[in-house]
C-alpha cells in the first residue's frame, strides 16, 4: 500500500525533525544546554550522601568533549534519517524489494537516535552519573519519551513493505 510507504517516509522524517531542532537547539544556546551537561557529569546535584559521586567527572575540557560529542550524535541521527526519508520516498512506487532495500540508511539513522537517548542519556546520564537523583538537572523523562518514540518508529519502517496494490 502507497500510503503505508508515505507514512513511513514521513515518521522518519519527523524523526529527523526532531533530531535537527535539538542538535539546533544544542549550538544556538550552547551555554544553557552545556550547564546541563556539565552538572550531570559533575555530579553536583546528586544526593549528598551517594557512594557513586567517584564517577564524577569535574574537568571542564572533558565536559566541552562530551557535549561536543552528544550535539555530533544528534546529528549524525539526524542527517541518516533525512537520507533514509529521501531514499524511502524515491522508492515509495518501486517494488517491495527495492523499498526494502531502502530502508539501510533509515534504521542506520533511528538505531543511532536510539543509542544517543537511550544509551546516551538514560543509560549513561541517567544510572552511571546518577542523573535521577537530580531534581533540577534530570532529563530522564524527556529522554525515555524520545527513545520510546524512535523506537517505535525504527519497529515500523523495519516492518517488511509489500508489493503495491
Amino acid at each position: 500500500m502507497l500510503v503505508l510507504r508515505i507514512s513511513k517516509v514521513i515518521t522518519v522524517a519527523a524523526v529527523a525533525l526532531y533530531a535537527s531542532l535539538v542538535a539546533f537547539g544544542n549550538i544556538t544556546d550552547y551555554g544553557s544546554n552545556f550547564a546541563f551537561v556539565q552538572h550531570v557529569l559533575a555530579m553536583d546535584t546528586v544526593f549528598p550522601d551517594a557512594g557513586t559521586t567517584y564517577r564524577a567527572i569535574d574537568n571542564e575540557i572533558a565536559h566541552h568533549v562530551a557535549y561536543i560529542l552528544i550535539i555530533a550524535a544528534e546529528l549524525a541521527t539526524a542527517v541518516a534519517c533525512w537520507v533514509g526519508a529521501a531514499r524511502l520516498y524515491r522508492a515509495r512506487k518501486a517494488s517491495a524489494g527495492s523499498f526494502n532495500r531502502q530502508k539501510s540508511w533509515a534504521i542506520a539513522g533511528l538505531t543511532f537516535g536510539f543509542l544517543v537517548w537511550q544509551v546516551g542519556f538514560m543509560s549513561i546520564g541517567g544510572e552511571w552519573f546518577g542523573m535521577w537523583m537530580s531534581e533540577t538537572w534530570n532529563g530522564l523523562e524527556s529522554a525515555f519519551r524520545v527513545f520510546i518514540l524512535i523506537m517505535s518508529v525504527l519497529i515500523y519502517v523495519a516492518l517488511p513493505d509489500g508489493e503495491i496494490d
